[in-house]
């Protein structure tokens, strides 16, 4: 063989090896981003709606045949995990608190709603949800309803969030302020300093008023805080940089007042706030289609409790926690058993679920989910239900919760029972409501204790017959006790504590 031969051999040689060793670099390249694409931190998007029933939406028995169908939220129910065994805690505050930390409220001193002037408000010692994001890099960003504190150590761009728009640092009945001060004869200087406002965060995450909160505000504040979700989704879609976005909604909390295109939409105010809430979910599910992140972003739609039909003033009454008895403020399953679903396409399995998830829940779930560590100086009562979610176990990881009212032990869900150390009954001028206005009876003898499924309206004490269950009553509230020795509870504060202001 010549030279020339094999110089035109070694140049073939070398062509060929050129190109196997280009192959096998584009298929291991391939091969690292199919797997760097697996491990894609996901997005999360977690709507918090306010006293929404049990019984409200198509989803769960309500909807349209109560005049006010729910068509966004039913599409997210079925295309998603529907609970149908979902637990939160009997308030605006509590509840916030809860999901905001993974631990009972009354552990954070949030046992009580907020209202102004009060002492108590979210420490800055609390690992929120957004400082658990934080941690892994995530860009954060909350809009709405807040409602655990106004103190600037509470504010939600001190505690973990980038940026905080549309912000009600006070909840929905503070409307009615400046109304009720002018009708007691307050004067407008005191007024102008108390008046609660809407707030956006600067650069700094410093919260600045930029509007008053007024009834007629009341009316565009649930377009605004889609309006603000949508821009914030369509900012962050395409950073290389996951984001959590927490959307507080402020209906179907009194006073129902809707924007235009909705008022007189249903035959009852609440129903038209239900359906402005509905329509107003459905434009942050659409942005999340539009942009293209749909499958790389989990989305959470929650209620902070049970709706109040009987509390609410008479425009506003028409919310459903049926088949459940019990309203806002009492311990009864209509107030702590509403409405939840989860959906990750392609992660979660969708379908109705009556696995008991609670809402402390959330926290150690997520931050299973994406890698993160909680800190190890407190208790936690949420549970980790990423297997349960994932599908990689069958049953939840929960079977019981306590609830408290007043910063006391009202009740304990364990398994289909719910056990009471005190009666519940509606007060003595306020023959139909055992909601907030409710009171707390001493027994004589034993708890009373129902079982949920046979009797959801709890009308039935089944104790006499059932006397085994104390001992799950005794060992729930032995543990939860056992927990305080380490670590007490901060005081908390209630709207009936003689000692305020002492």
């Amino acid at each position: 063989m010549g030279t020339t031969d094999m110089n035109i051999n070694n140049k073939i040689f070398n062509n060929v090896w050129s190109i196997l060793v280009a192959g096998i670099a584009i298929a291991l390249f391939g091969q690292l981003n199919i797997v760097h694409a697996a491990d894609k931190q996901p997005n999360v998007v977690l709507m918090l709606a306010d006293n929404v029933g049990y019984g409200d939406l198509g989803a769960y028995g309500g909807g349209a045949i109560r005049g006010a169908p729910t068509p966004y939220l039913d599409e997210l129910a079925a295309e998603g995990m529907q609970l149908t065994q979902f637990l939160v805690e009997p308030g605006c505050t509590p509840s916030r608190a809860a999901l905001m930390t993974g631990r009972y409220a009354v552990r954070t001193g949030l046992g009580t709603i907020i209202l102004g002037g009060l002492k108590n408000t979210l420490q800055k010692e609390e690992f929120t949800l957004g400082e658990l994001f934080k941690s892994k890099g995530y860009a954060t960003g909350i809009v709405g309803k807040w409602h655990l504190g106004s103190e600037e150590q509470s504010w939600p761009t001190r505690q973990g969030f980038d940026e905080y728009h549309v912000g009600v640092i006070e909840t929905s009945e503070s409307t009615l302020y400046r109304a009720n001060m002018e009708r007691a004869g307050v004067s407008e200087e005191v007024i102008e300093k108390t008046v609660p406002r809407i707030f956006e965060s600067d650069d700094t995450g410093y919260l600045k008023p930029v509007r008053e909160y007024t009834l007629d505000y009341r009316r565009q504040i649930e377009g605004d805080i889609a309006k603000a979700s949508v821009d914030y989704i369509k900012r962050n879609a395409k950073a290389s940089t996951p984001f959590f976005l927490y959307v507080g909604w402020t209906n179907t909390h009194y006073p129902s007042l809707t924007s235009p295109e909705f008022t007189g939409k249903s035959s009852h105010r609440y129903g038209d706030a239900l359906m402005e809430l509905d329509y107003r979910t459905g434009q942050v599910l659409d942005a999340i289609r539009e942009v293209g992140i749909e499958n790389d972003t989990i989305v959470i739609w929650l209620s902070d409790n049970g709706a109040s039909p009987d509390a609410a003033p008479w425009p506003d009454k028409g919310g459903s926690n049926a088949p459940f008895r019990g309203e806002l403020g009492d311990p009864l399953e209509g107030s702590i058993r509403t409405v939840g679903m989860i959906k990750w396409p392609e992660k979660i399995k969708p379908g109705k679920n009556n696995e008991m998830v609670a809402i402390q829940d959330f926290h150690p779930t997520l931050a299973s989910i994406i890698g993160a560590e909680l800190p190890n100086d407190r208790p936690y009562d949420g549970i980790d239900q990423s297997g349960f979610f994932l599908g990689r176990q069958a049953k939840s990881n929960r079977e019981h919760q306590i609830t408290f009212v007043n910063n006391e032990i009202a009740a304990v869900r364990w398994r289909h029972f719910r056990i009471y150390p005190k009666a519940n009954t509606a007060s003595f001028n306020n023959p139909r409501q055992e909601g907030l206005l409710g009171v707390q009876v001493e027994k004589n003898g034993g708890p009373d204790i129902y079982n949920i499924e046979m009797d959801p309206r709890e009308e039935i004490s089944i104790g006499g017959d059932n006397a085994w269950v104390i001992a799950q009553w005794f060992r729930i509230v032995s543990e939860y006790n056992q927990s305080l020795k380490q670590y007490p509870n901060p005081q908390g504060v209630t709207l009936t504590d003689t000692n305020f202001g002492k």
